[in-house]
């Protein structure tokens, strides 16, 4: 059986509808699925439909964004109610962020020749599927490369919207601790996202791992999609040295970006995966 936790629809950065999502899961062999788009449960009741059609074993989740060391890091959270109020009451602050964070994008662009890009990457959001929230730096890139000012994505990236580049606007997001007993506090089962994507030396990611756990967290993103085998290797001596459980997902954005979905490196077997958790939860199935 296929388990994907980790995966991205229009209601945040990803180029495909919550039930097409769903859809492209089921034809690839998932059978147990999360959507964990950014700071958002906005696409959730449209997927759990759609994957209840299909007979697949539902998982509510969510990636959250955070603060913690003076960087930007992602938290994973599974099986929490869509209604929980502490959860709710996190995302309509994160929800009104993002928006400050595209309008500051926005003005940055504009500073530099660039008029128009909040409007214009609203429009290519819009065009893959009508959401309320704001428009992500994916959807800035897609619009700047339509507009002409840059060939390709990439370019958009590297020169203007990656990290430590104009467009890389900080949030004051909640910090690690407050994301995780958010999480906590509405029933969720808590993941570490990626650990291997941020920018630390080994014993400052040690230390963030060490405090994840002290917060209250529950697993470490062992697999994230196609990335090296040694990264794998070098999360797997982390999660068994902590005593963490271990999650897995291809973080699907779409076809053609960031990998398929249901589709990622092997998980060590001796590890013990998170999603063995939620069969112990009917209310998840």
């Amino acid at each position: 059986m296929i388990v994907d936790l980790h995966c991205h629809s229009t209601a945040s950065d990803g180029s495909l509808a919550p039930k097409d999502l769903v859809a492209r899961a089921f034809e690839r062999g998932v059978r147990t699925l999360a959507l964990t788009d950014h700071d958002t449960v906005e696409g959730l009741p449209e997927a759990r439909s759609a994957a209840r059609g299909l007979g697949m074993q539902w998982v509510s989740g969510v990636e959250l964004s955070c603060i913690w060391g003076g960087a930007t890091i992602h938290v994973l959270g599974y099986g929490f109610a869509l209604d929980a109020a502490p959860l709710q009451a996190a995302l309509q602050a994160l929800h009104q962020g993002r928006w400050l964070r595209a309008e500051e994008i926005d003005r940055r662009l504009a500073a530099k020749g660039m008029p128009g890009t909040l409007a214009g990457a609203r429009a290519v959001q819009q065009g893959l599927g009508d959401s309320r929230n704001a428009p992500a730096r994916p959807h800035f890139a897609e619009y700047l490369m339509q507009a002409g000012w840059v060939p390709d994505r990439n370019a958009a990236f590297q020169r203007w919207l990656g990290a430590g580049k104009l467009g890389d606007v900080k949030q004051h997001w909640p910090t690690l601790e407050a994301t995780v007993h958010t999480l906590r506090s509405a029933g969720a089962w808590v993941s570490l996202a990626h650990p291997l994507h941020y920018n630390f030396t080994r014993s400052k990611r040690r230390r963030l791992v060490g405090e994840f756990i002290q917060a209250g967290g529950h697993a470490i993103e062992v697999v994230n999609g196609q990335q090296p085998a040694e990264q794998v290797g070098t999360l797997s001596i982390l999660a068994r040295e902590f005593g963490l459980l271990a999650s897995a997902g291809s973080d699907f954005h779409g076809p053609g970006l960031w990998g398929e979905i249901g589709s990622y490196r092997p998980m060590p077997e001796d590890l013990p995966p998170l999603w063995a958790r939620f069969r112990l939860d009917v209310s998840l199935s």
